[in-house]
């Protein structure tokens, strides 16, 4: 898609600090990082959220093996996953994305 930024980015077209890549996902870094570990992963294909990836099996497994490959390569032992769906949650770009952070308490568990 022309006008998506994360198409751009795995275009090349935008820079961006790449964590891991393989030929279905690529992982950066995030440039607002809400932890000191924020790493976004995504499928190279266009994909607009986590619920449409649910009709692409075979891109929600490579986004599933890119997040266990940032792991091991940040060596991460611990570490949250999240996925935003729609703008009222907080996804501001409409390309499926899993954001890694780690390297702080995430207040787990609660109270």
């Amino acid at each position: 898609m022309d006008d998506c930024l994360f198409c751009r980015i795995v275009a090349g077209e935008i820079p961006a600090t790449v964590v891991h890549e393989s030929e279905q996902v690529l992982a950066f870094q995030d440039v607002n990082p809400q932890a000191p570990v924020h790493v976004l992963v995504i499928p190279k294909r266009h994909v607009g959220n986590i619920g449409e990836l649910g009709a692409h099996p075979e891109s929600a497994a490579y986004v599933l093996a890119g997040i266990r490959a940032v792991a091991d390569e940040l060596n991460l032992q611990s570490y949250r996953t999240v996925f935003n769906t729609g703008g009222d949650s907080g996804q501001t770009v409409f390309h499926v994305h899993a954001h890694v952070l780690s390297g702080r308490s995430f207040g787990w568990p609660p109270g």
